[in-house]
C-alpha cells in the first residue's frame, strides 16, 4: 500500500513536471509574445550583426525576451543571424518570429528624384538602404565602371532614372548601382534609341538636354516645345544660351555654395566653364540636374516648330512666351524683367 502511494505520487509529480515543461515549451514556441500596438513592426539586421544586436532590437517589441532567447538557442538561430529587413506581426509567437527573421527578408521601395549630383543621390539612397553614402558615392563614381558602360563622371547622374524601385534593405552600394544600370538599359528601348539617333544625339546627350528642359519648365505640357527650341538652336549652330547651365556653372564655385540664384546676371554669363552655354556652343559635358521621365520623353518627342527663343511669361508664371524673332523675344524679355524688378528680385 505504501509503495503504491509512492508510485502514485511519483507519477503525479512526473505529470506535473511534464505539464509544466509542456506549458513552458508551448509558451516559448507558440504563445503570442509581442508587446507593440501596431499591426506590424520592422527590424533591420545589418550584414555584420550578431545575435546580441538582433536581441537589442527585439527586446522592446516582445513580452518575454528570455523565452525568445531559449527558443533561439534551441533552433540555433543565435549562430545563423541573417541580414535584412524583417516584419513582425502583432500576436506572433517566438517560433513565428524566428521563422520570419530567418528566411523572410522583405524588400522595400527606394525612391529618389531631384538629386542634381551623385553626392546628393548617394545621400538620399543611403537614408533608405544599409549602404552608406560614402560607399554609394564610391561605387557610382568608379572610373572603371563608368568607362565600361559609356559614362563619364559628368554624365553619370543621367544613368539614374528618378522613380521608385524595389530593393532589399541590405543591398550593397554595388547592388544599387548595377540595378540602376539595368533599369537605364531597359529604358533605352530600340524605339527610343531610334528617336535619339533621328535627333542626332546619343542617350547621354538626350539626358543632358532633358535636364536643361526640366530645369527650364516643370510643365509637362510645355516641355516638348522647350525641347524644340533647343533642337532648333543646335541645328543652326546657335549657342543654347540656357540659364540652368549658367546656374550649374556658378554653383560649382565656392562663392555660390549654399546660395540660390534667382536671376541670371551678366557676371554669371562671364563664368568660364564648359557648362556656360552662352560662352560655348553645343551641349554641356553632362546633365545639370536629374531629369524627370517627362523631360526625357519631351526631348525624344520634341515639338517641331520655328521658335528660337522663350522667356518666362510674366502674366502666367510657370509657363513661357515663345518667339521666332529676336525682336519679339526682346519685347517679351523686357516684360519679364519688369516683373522681376517689381518683385524685388535682383539676384
Amino acid at each position: 500500500m505504501y509503495i503504491k502511494k509512492i508510485l502514485w505520487a511519483t507519477a503525479l509529480i512526473g505529470l506535473l513536471i511534464f505539464a509544466y515543461v509542456a506549458y513552458y515549451i508551448y509558451g516559448a514556441m507558440f504563445a503570442p509574445n509581442t508587446a507593440f500596438e501596431k499591426e506590424i513592426a520592422y527590424i533591420t539586421i545589418p550584414s555584420d550583426a550578431n545575435y546580441l544586436q538582433v536581441r537589442q532590437q527585439l527586446e522592446p517589441l516582445l513580452e518575454d525576451i528570455d523565452k525568445f532567447d531559449a527558443l533561439a538557442k534551441q533552433k540555433k538561430y543565435v549562430s545563423y543571424v541573417k541580414p535584412g529587413r524583417y516584419a513582425i506581426s502583432k500576436g506572433m509567437s517566438n517560433n513565428d518570429i524566428i521563422n520570419s527573421i530567418r528566411s523572410k527578408n522583405i524588400p522595400l521601395m527606394v525612391s529618389f528624384n531631384n538629386q542634381n549630383t551623385l553626392k546628393g543621390l548617394a545621400g538620399r539612397v543611403a537614408e533608405q538602404i544599409e549602404a552608406d553614402s560614402l560607399e554609394l558615392l564610391s561605387a557610382m563614381s568608379d572610373e572603371t565602371f563608368l568607362k565600361e558602360n559609356g559614362f563619364t563622371r559628368e554624365s553619370a547622374i543621367g544613368m539614374y532614372l528618378p522613380n521608385s524601385y524595389e530593393f532589399f534593405w541590405n543591398s550593397t552600394a554595388e547592388d544599387f548601382r548595377d540595378r540602376m544600370l539595368k533599369e537605364y538599359k531597359r529604358f533605352w528601348t530600340q524605339e527610343r534609341l531610334k528617336k535619339a539617333e533621328a535627333i542626332g544625339m546619343t542617350p547621354n546627350e538626350v539626358m543632358t538636354m532633358a535636364s536643361i528642359v526640366y530645369e527650364e519648365s516643370k510643365q509637362k505640357s510645355e516641355q516638348p516645345r522647350v525641347a524644340g527650341v533647343y533642337v532648333n538652336r543646335i541645328r543652326i549652330g546657335m549657342p543654347l544660351q540656357a540659364d540652368p547651365t549658367i546656374k550649374y556653372a556658378a554653383y560649382q564655385l565656392p562663392e555660390y555654395e549654399n546660395t540660390i540664384i534667382r536671376r541670371v546676371l551678366n557676371k554669371h554669363m562671364e563664368i568660364d566653364s564648359p557648362y556656360n552655354t552662352y560662352m560655348y556652343r553645343g551641349l554641356p559635358p553632362g546633365p545639370v540636374a536629374m531629369p524627370e521621365l517627362s523631360a526625357i520623353n519631351a526631348v525624344l518627342n520634341y515639338e517641331k516648330h520655328d521658335y528660337l527663343y522663350f522667356v518666362v511669361d510674366a502674366r502666367n508664371v510657370g509657363f513661357h512666351k515663345f518667339a521666332k524673332s529676336l525682336s519679339q523675344h526682346n519685347a517679351n524679355a523686357r516684360e519679364y524683367h519688369r516683373y522681376l524688378n517689381e518683385q524685388g528680385i535682383r539676384k
